[in-house]
Parts: structure tokens; sequence; C-alpha cells
């Protein structure tokens, strides 16, 4: 289907409540008596919450639906053909981004040795974090409103050093109270001094010292250096969906030889989703849907896997960092690229 590029200032149908339901309004304002029509908006499921819905007035419409929550925040709707294309695009860019990762990784690891708490000191150890421990960025908006932390907007008293390792204990998203602990020696020396740094700089655990004053660090600063590293855009929400793609693939080769019936790899494909949900703290469903390259399980059902490099994890490993970096990162995108495991081409 060629999808129209549909905007919400064009004309569109409008949600009235009426009673215990809602009635539809078309762009000139009156009752829409299409079945039709009706039938196609209702299979929308806006949530009930939403106020000064506008509704698309095409079925092909890239844009179907647009509100706002309860928080005030504008939330859309799009087709499901828009949502899959944006989403192969989004695992596509995702693994262009994870054959730059070891030149951002040394220029991390060059960055961390600077002298003092230097602007691209401070933001390699952030970066250094998002890809040993699945931190989300974190936002002031998101603090302000619900209480929840993320990397940038940790406070000093969420962490603390601990037989040579640093503990993280904070609100996350959805108030869950999350416990994480770095052990990687380069970051917990910036760590440390970060915790231990004079002359103010406020309660943000990130700061860098930028003459005349300490500065904190944003999500903005973080991406800004990450695009520095990579030359390609790059997030933090890129780092999350590389490592949940990397987790699943593991834990899916490492239950191929026992699941031989089809009941059997649904059990396992859920046991990996809920792996990934325990590192990145999100849903099931949420990793699996947004996170885990679906790639990933389509070949599992096929019988591809990156079993073949088990036996070599942690080959390359440093102290602190996950052993699912480096040979096995280079397996499981092989494998993605090509379609086929590790060793053949």
């Amino acid at each position: 289907m060629r999808l129209y590029h549909s905007r919400p200032t064009d004309p569109g149908h409008r949600r009235r409540r009426h009673g215990r339901g809602f009635r539809y309004l078309d762009p000139s304002g009156n009752p829409l008596r299409d079945p039709a029509e009706t039938a196609r908006i209702k299979a929308l499921v806006i949530p009930p919450a939403w106020q000064d819905v506008w509704i698309c007035t095409r079925a092909n419409g890239h844009l179907q639906a647009v509100g706002t929550d309860t928080a005030g925040r504008r939330q859309y709707l799009y087709h499901p053909q828009f949502r899959a294309e944006q989403e192969q695009a989004k695992h596509e860019h995702v693994l262009d981004i994870a054959e730059r990762l070891p030149d951002v990784r040394q220029a991390v690891d060059a960055h961390l040795g600077d002298r003092g708490l230097t602007r691209r000191r401070v933001l390699a150890t952030a970066v250094r974090l998002l890809d040993l421990g699945f931190f989300r960025i974190g936002s002031d908006r998101y603090t302000e409103v619900n209480s929840s932390y993320g990397l940038t907007t940790l406070l000093r008293e969420h962490s603390h050093c601990q037989a040579g390792a640093v503990v993280f204990t904070y609100p996350g998203k959805h108030g869950r109270e999350l416990v994480q602990t770095v052990a990687d020696p380069p970051t917990c020396r910036s760590l440390t001094a970060l915790l231990r740094r004079r002359g103010g700089g406020g309660d943000r655990l990130f700061a860098y010292w930028e003459r005349p004053a300490w500065q904190d660090v944003t999500g903005a600063d973080v991406n800004a250096y990450l695009k520095e590293q990579a030359g390609v855009e790059i997030t933090a929400k890129d780092f999350r969906t590389w490592h949940a793609t990397v987790m699943a693939a593991v834990a899916l080769a490492v239950s191929q030889p026992v699941a031989r019936s089809e009941s059997a790899r649904k059990r396992a494909i859920a046991r990996a989703a809920h792996e990934v949900a325990g590192y990145l703290g999100n849903t099931p469903a949420v990793c699996r849907a947004s996170y885990i390259n679906p790639r990933v399980i389509e070949l599992y059902e096929e019988g591809v896997t990156v079993a073949a490099t088990l036996p070599r994890l942690g080959d390359e490993g440093v102290y602190g960092v996950p052993a699912t970096q480096g040979p096995t990162e280079r397996a499981v995108l092989h494998m993605i690229r090509t379609g086929r495991p590790p060793g053949k081409t």
C-alpha cells in the first residue's frame, strides 16, 4: 500500500464524549454516519483518556490519530505499515552503529584516561556506563514529573563505592527501584572522582569542569559526544537496542539444543525476552516489540543461531566488561546481515 503523508493540520475527524462512549464528527463538524469509517476509527483503539483527538480521514494516512494524554503530552498513532517500515529502518541503523562500536569504544578508552574531570572524560564515563549497564539516558522532565531517574539525571546520593565497584541504587521508570553495579576499573576511577569532587557542581553525579563553572551533563551532551566519535547519529537508545539484540541471540543459542518442538521454541523465545527485560528494566513484551531485532527470532525459528561462538564467549574479555562484547557481537552482526551462522558466508 502506498501511504499518504498525513498531518494533524489536515482536515480530520474529531472525537466527542457521548454517554459512556464516544461519537465522531467529520471535518465539517457533522456526525459521522459511515459505518465502515466508524469501524476503522474504532479499530485504531485510541486511548479513552486522550483529549483533543484528531483522526485522519484517510485509511492510508501514515499518521492515523493524535491526542493529548493525561500528562499533557501529545501522543501519536501511526499506520501499522508505517510502524513496520520505521522499525525495520531503526534496526538497520542499529546494525550500522554496531559496526562502528569498536571505534567508539577505543575513543572512550582514551578519553577515560584524561586528567581531571574534563568534558570528554565525563562524557566518556557516561557512554561507558551506557555500554556496560544498559542505563536509560534520563531527562529533566521525567525526573520532575515522575520522580524517576536516568543516567544524566542521577544524583550523587544514588551511587556509592563498594569493594572496588560502584553501585547505583535509584528509582527508574514506573517507580521501579533499580540496582546496577559497575566494576570496570577506568569507569570506577572516573565515578569515584565525580563522587568526591569539591568546589560545588550541584547534586548531579555527572558534571564536568569548564571554566569558570561546573556544567551538568545533559542527554544532548551525551548524544553529541556519541556522534563525534561514531561519525553518525547515535543515541543512548541505540545502545540498549543493540545490547538487547545480542543478549537475545545468546539466550536463544543456549536453548537451541533442547528446543526441538515448536512449543519448546516458543518457550525459549519467551525466556529470552524475559531475560532481556531483566537487564533493561522493561517488560518482555516491550523488549520484543521495541528492542530485540526480530530477525534474530526469525533466524532462530529457522535453526540459525550463534551457538558456534558460545565456547569462545569472553575470549577477549576484560574485567568488568560483559562477555557478550567483542566476538559474540561480531557473530550476531554477521548472522543478521547474512542470515547464516557464524563461520559461514
